[in-house]
């Protein structure tokens, strides 16, 4: 162990690849399981406004599995699964991978836990982190998820094609598109690593208090798989609830453009000003049904499979 550094640094530095490792597989479970409602939250949040619009109107979360089943196939259910597994499965990796280095550098100087805003200010950074690698392959699953029927006469394929086609019509920036609220929704994570470290300590507390038995495998060992997925639930409806309108935003800038080139939207004011004339406060809040039903069994099963996964490494190296 370097000199100055505190025990509780050195075990977060020792850990750093296997929290990533983790977050890689956290991520592609969740998006292997609720893909389908990821399709259906896309889709819905570029609906309604002003303009032209190639997604059809639908009613409600079911009616628009209905619809697309009906109409597209189950393969619709699955559009940009590819770069969604991709993206999720490499932002999850890279995220934990970033936010345990940031909580490794601020526990130098500490020899105990961190602060709430230490959590907060290391899930801002890797959050930043992550949207500048991952930017462009969320723009593909996008504009993959949006295609249907009546799109564009020239469809993308899948992901290689999508990307080649937007640098050669559109230019390198194009696969940037979104960054913006992309790099606002850092507030996300943020507020829900925040919240997920808060209530993990104040659950490890309560039960360690109320436990009547000798705890042998350390305070972290009196949690279980149901204990995290209330805790991933639970942290992550506190993050929707105030971030949700960056996504709406994001998703309306990464449409692809019509045949003529334009995109519905110049930049991130233009969405804000348009949904707001046309649609009023509900349509920053679009899809945000399907995107309950998504994210919060996601979110439980991805804090679940990460910190099974740590557990596991752990006991190999026991």
């Amino acid at each position: 162990m370097p000199p100055g550094t505190s025990p509780a640094a050195a075990e977060a530095e020792a850990w750093t690849w296997e929290n990533a490792a983790a977050g890689a597989a956290a991520g592609f479970a969740t998006v292997a399981a609720l893909h389908p409602l990821d399709v259906v939250r896309t889709r819905f949040q570029v609906s309604g406004g002003r303009g032209w619009s190639e997604v059809p109107p639908y009613r409600n979360t079911a009616h628009a599995v209905y619809t697309i089943t009906r109409s597209e196939g189950p393969r619709g259910l699955y559009a940009g699964f590819y770069p969604a597994v991709l993206g999720s499965t490499v932002s999850w990796g890279l995220y934990f991978f970033f936010y345990n280095r940031a909580k490794q550098r601020y526990l130098q100087r500490k020899d105990d836990q961190l602060h709430p805003v230490h959590h907060l200010i290391s899930a801002a950074e890797a959050g930043a982190l992550v949207s500048m690698f991952t930017n462009p392959i969320w723009l593909v699953k996008t504009r993959l998820q949006l295609q249907t029927p009546k799109h564009h006469t020239s469809q993308y394929s899948g992901f290689s094609d999508a990307l080649r086609t937007i640098l050669r019509e559109e230019g390198f920036l194009a696969l940037y598109r979104g960054i913006g609220p992309g790099l606002l929704l850092v507030t996300h994570g943020a507020i829900q690593f925040t919240a997920y470290e808060e209530l993990r300590k104040s659950m490890i507390l309560f039960k360690s208090t109320h436990s009547r038995t000798d705890n042998r495998g350390g305070e972290e060992s009196l949690l279980n798989s149901i204990d995290f997925a209330v805790l991933g639930a639970g942290s992550k409806v506190a993050a929707i609830l105030l971030t949700y309108p960056y996504q709406v935003i994001r998703a309306r800038l990464q449409q692809r453009p019509g045949t003529d080139g334009t995109p519905k939207y110049s930049n991130s004011w233009h969405v804000v000003k348009e949904t707001a004339r046309y649609e009023g406060v509900r349509g920053f809040y679009r899809g945000i049904t399907s995107n309950l039903l998504k994210n919060l069994p996601a979110a439980s099963l991805t804090f679940v499979v990460y910190e099974n996964v740590i557990k596991l490494f752990k006991a190999s190296k026991e």
